[in-house]
């Protein structure tokens, strides 16, 4: 890997990890025409995406500073200092149980699969392209049946434990991270950009605890060389992920999520052609 390379990785990282398009996806093809995925060790491009996503948890930091500080204030607060029953708690402190809970599938998920989510199916290309055209299905589902009438003051524990379970699916590569998670809101009710701001938030705790956990078992193998690449691949995703971030709210604001759906679509068919044609492998 180049600085080159490394730039190219940064900048789909960070625009791909918060787009309901697929990090993992982008990131794993990218990698295979750029043959930067080694066969015998596909743990250590596991170990890179992981690593590299400390970058968009940085964008996820500073974009909603105010909230994160605010969240984890109050539900100190009004759990460890004044503690109060939770049907008490202002929404700041509930959005913390909200996180906790959600978080809690993925964690169960991750390390009982860990070993699987790390091996070389999880690569496939076919498996990233069925997840593009699955999710993309699922999504325009979810988009053509949705009320989009809750606020994020309305999410229940029920509904973040549904979507942290959604976030969970998301270890499946190419399904993405923002869109399970976007879509179980929307089957639930929200309005596309209060899923959009959750799904954000919910991500933090998952992307921060794989990270360190893949920083710390790729130090076995890291060299120099690959140490410069990662320090310049997160830094760039941190930039481009916050660009993302705040495209992403604004633009589900006021429109759908269907130009998501197609775009999955296309790629996944495309990515179909391309490995009937054997222009790429598997």
């Amino acid at each position: 890997m180049n600085f080159l390379d490394a730039v190219i990785l940064g900048i789909i990282q960070g625009l791909t990890e918060f787009l309901p398009i697929s990090s993992t996806g982008h990131l794993t093809l990218t990698g295979r025409f750029l043959n930067l995925i080694s066969k015998e060790h596909p743990e250590h491009w596991t170990a890179f995406i992981a690593v590299i996503q400390l970058g968009t948890l940085l964008a996820v930091l500073v974009y909603f500073f105010k909230d994160l500080t605010a969240i984890v204030k109050d539900f100190a607060d009004e759990n460890l200092i004044n503690r109060k029953p939770f049907t008490s708690q202002n929404l700041n402190s509930k959005l913390g149980w909200l996180i906790i809970v959600g978080t809690i599938p993925i964690v169960i998920i991750g390390l009982l699969f860990k070993e699987y989510i790390e091996g070389a199916f999880t690569k496939n290309l076919y498996v990233i392209s069925s997840s593009l055209i699955g999710l993309a299905t699922i999504l325009f589902v979810a988009e053509k049946t949705s009320k989009y009438r809750k606020d994020i003051k309305d999410i229940t524990l029920i509904d973040s434990l549904i979507i942290g379970m959604a976030q969970a699916v998301s270890l499946v590569p190419g399904s993405s991270r923002s869109g399970t998670t976007i879509t179980a809101g929307l089957f639930l009710g929200l309005k596309r950009d209060v899923a959009a701001r959750f799904s954000f938030l919910l991500s933090v705790p998952a992307v921060f605890a794989s990270g360190l956990l893949q920083l710390y078992e790729a130090l076995s193998f890291i060299n120099t060389d690959m140490i410069i690449n990662l320090i310049i691949s997160t830094a760039v995703s941190a930039v481009s992920g916050y660009l993302a971030i705040d495209f992403l709210i604004k633009f589900l604001k006021k429109n759908s999520t269907m130009v998501f759906i197609v775009y999955r679509m296309i790629l996944g068919i495309s990515i179909l052609i391309l490995l009937s044609q054997n222009i790429i492998k598997p």
